[in-house]
C-alpha cells in the first residue's frame, strides 16, 4: 500500500483511479479547488485527513475513513461506492451519501441535508445527525445508539431495524415498510404515516396525529406522550401503556390502553362509523 502522509491536493482528480493507498494528515483544499479527487478508486485508508472539496469519493470500492473531517464544502462525498466503513469522522456537507451499499458508520457526526438517500444495508452506531430527508428510500438499516434531528426522516425505507435511539423528527417513517423501533425515543409529528409491517416495542412515542393510514402496525408495550387523533384508518396491534390523549376512527385490530382521554369514532363524517377495531381500556 503507498502511503501519503502530509500532502495538500487541490486540482482536479487529484488521484483518480488509486489503488491501494493509505493516506494521513492530508489536506483537500486550495486554489485550483479541483473536485472528484478520488474517484474511481479502490482500497482507500484515510485518517485525520481535511475535506474542503466536492465529490471526493465517487465510484469508489473498499474505503476506509477514520479521524477525519468533511467540511459544508464538501459537497456529496460520497457516492455509487461500496464496502465503506467511517468512524469518528464529520459528514458536514450537503448530500453526503448516496447511492451507496455495505456501509458502516461509527461515532461519527452528520450535518448534511439529504443524507443517505437509495443505501442498501448500512450499519450506523454511537452517532448524531441534523439531517432533512434523512436516509430516504434506503434499506436493510441497522442502527443502534443514534441521536437524529430534522424534518421528513426515514421516508420510503424498508428491511430496518433501530435500536437504543433518539428521533426528534417531523413526518418520519412515511411509507416505511418492515421495521423494527425498539427502547427509543421518537418526537415529532405525524410520526409513520402509510407505513406497513412496522412495529415499536419499548418505545416512547411523543407528538400529534402518530401512526394513521397503516397496515399490520404494532406497538409493544410503548408510551405515548402529547397524541392525540392517533390511529386514524390504520390496522392496529397497541397495548399502550399509560394515558392517550385521542383515538380517532382506527380501522381495524385490537388497542389496549391503561387510559384515553376521547375516542373519536365518526369515520363515514355523517356522525355513524365503519370503525372494527377494539379499544380495551385498563382503568
Amino acid at each position: 500500500m503507498v502511503k501519503i502522509i502530509s500532502k495538500t491536493f487541490d486540482e482536479e482528480r487529484a488521484l483518480y483511479g488509486s489503488k491501494d493507498i493509505y493516506l494521513e494528515k492530508c489536506t483537500f483544499d486550495g486554489p485550483a479547488d479541483g473536485e472528484s479527487a478520488m474517484k474511481e478508486s479502490s482500497n482507500i485508508e484515510v485518517v485525520d485527513s481535511y475535506f474542503n472539496l466536492r465529490y471526493p469519493f465517487w465510484h469508489d470500492t473498499k474505503v476506509r475513513i477514520k479521524d477525519s473531517e468533511m467540511t459544508e464544502l464538501c459537497r456529496a462525498a460520497l457516492w455509487y461506492s461500496t464496502d465503506i466503513e467511517v468512524e469518528n469522522t464529520k459528514f458536514h456537507g450537503i448530500k453526503a451519501l448516496r447511492e451507496c451499499s455495505d456501509v458502516i458508520i461509527r461515532d461519527s457526526d452528520i450535518v448534511s441535508p439529504e443524507f443517505g438517500w437509495s443505501v442498501h444495508n448500512i450499519t450506523m452506531t454511537g452517532s448524531r445527525a441534523e439531517s432533512e430527508y434523512f436516509m430516504m428510500r434506503s434499506d436493510n438499516l441497522r442502527f443502534e445508539n443514534v441521536e437524529m434531528k430534522g424534518k421528513y426522516s426515514f421516508q420510503y425505507i424498508e428491511d430496518s431495524e433501530f435500536v437504543k435511539c433518539r428521533f426528534d423528527t417531523k413526518d418520519a417513517f412515511w411509507h416505511a415498510k418492515n421495521v423494527v423501533v425498539k427502547d427509543s425515543v421518537v418526537k415529532g409529528e405525524y410520526l409513520a404515516w402509510y407505513c406497513e409491517n412496522v412495529t415499536f416495542e419499548n418505545c416512547l412515542i411523543i407528538g400529534t396525529q402518530p401512526l394513521c393510514y397503516c397496515k399490520n402496525l404494532k406497538l409493544i408495550d410503548c408510551r405515548m406522550q402529547d397524541a392525540d387523533l392517533a390511529f386514524e384508518k390504520s390496522d392496529v396491534d397497541a397495548t399502550i401503556l399509560g394515558d392517550v390523549i385521542s383515538i380517532k376512527n382506527p380501522k381495524s385490530g385490537t388497542i389496549r390502553v391503561n387510559s384515553v382521554q376521547e375516542i373519536i369514532n365518526d369515520a363515514s363524517g355523517d356522525g355513524s362509523s365503519d370503525n372494527f377495531c377494539e379499544v380495551i381500556v385498563n382503568n
